[in-house]
């Protein structure tokens, strides 16, 4: 879908911009896997989630664990609080970054932030 593959912006507070998107991707006999990207000053972060599974109950950009934490990688405040968590490890760093790990403290983030609640749908 091209959509997925245009690049959205994201400007901080304090004027710090990233360029960001989603995308879904398959390995051959591999499971699926989002990955949510991060470009800032040629700096590339790709924020990866293997193992997802799509389909019946979810969407592309939908990540979700056992615990609850449930994130929807296409909404912009879910995408802050990503660049948030990152930098307060002292971040973005090029390259892969394991999304399983920041899921926990980004959904809380996302969850805390006002609207509609984080990987929910909008109503009728």
């Amino acid at each position: 879908m091209r959509s997925e593959r245009r690049l959205r912006r994201l400007v901080l507070p304090d004027g710090t911009a990233y360029r960001w998107r989603v995308r879904h991707r398959h390995a051959d006999g591999g499971p699926c896997t989002e990955v949510l990207s991060l470009l800032r000053d040629g700096t590339v972060t790709h924020i990866v989630f293997p193992g997802v599974a799509v389909g019946g109950y979810g969407h592309s950009g939908l990540v979700f664990d056992r615990h609850g934490h449930t994130v929807n990688l296409h909404e912009p405040r879910v995408v802050r609080a990503f660049v948030d968590e990152l930098r307060s490890r002292g971040g973005p760093v090029a390259g892969d970054v394991d999304g399983w790990a920041l899921l926990p403290a980004v959904s809380r983030a996302a969850a805390a932030t006002p609207g509609v609640p984080p990987g929910c749908p909008p109503g009728p």
